[in-house]
């Protein structure tokens, strides 16, 4: 959907901290984290560096929250499946699938923010770091646990040959190596589902 308001005019009625946050995203996006300089965002967000620090202790905790906001994003996605999908966990599974499919398009010319991060963010520590294995290690969990109750054999296993291929797509989409991406990662994930959930030279989907 367009938006109905250009950025200026939306930003500009965001608070202070919001206002920071957006430019910080956009720029982070765009040129990366380390060529972002704190003067870059405060020239963005049409404030001041000072006032950047005073909301945000260093640019690493800026970095930090963003990432915590685009991760929690991804786990809405789960929450979103739920509702739409209650009682039936091969189509939540699906669901997730689909979230990741539809967003391809835009990982095209900006990338995925967790695998651009993981790339310039090289120590473990850093905070930002932290926020993205957590937020990959509880993505894992809880796709574990939708497996399980599709009553997927293996559901472990299920769940790492969906994440090899979530992650995989994204990849080839950021690289430009496979075309039609989208469409692909969805009959890939079908796949794993029919054929873990079918017996030895059957072929059947069941999604409930």
């Amino acid at each position: 959907m367009a938006p109905t308001t250009s950025r200026p005019d939306r930003v500009a009625k965001l608070p202070p901290r919001e206002r920071i946050l957006d430019a910080a995203e956009e720029l982070f996006q765009n040129e990366g984290i380390l060529r972002v300089s704190v003067q870059a965002i405060a020239d963005k967000a049409e404030t001041t560096k000072m006032a950047v620090y005073r909301h945000f202790e260093t640019k690493d905790a800026l970095v930090a929250e963003w990432m915590g906001i685009v991760a929690a994003d991804y786990q809405a996605a789960f929450d979103r499946v739920r509702t739409e999908h209650p009682g039936r966990p091969g189509e939540q599974i699906l669901g997730l699938a689909r979230f990741i499919a539809e967003g391809l398009p835009a990982l095209s010319h900006r990338g995925c923010p967790f695998i651009n991060s993981l790339a310039e963010l090289p120590d473990r520590s850093h905070p930002a770091r932290q926020v993205i294995e957590r937020h990959k290690a509880l993505q894992t969990r809880r796709l574990v646990d939708l497996c399980a109750e599709a009553e997927l054999p293996e559901p472990e296993q299920v769940a790492a040959e969906i994440t090899f291929v979530l992650e995989g797509a994204q990849v080839s989409t950021q690289n430009g190596s496979i075309d039609h991406t989208g469409d692909r990662l969805l009959r890939i994930v079908e796949g794993i589902i029919d054929r873990h959930r079918s017996p030895v030279g059957t072929s059947r989907t069941r999604t409930d």
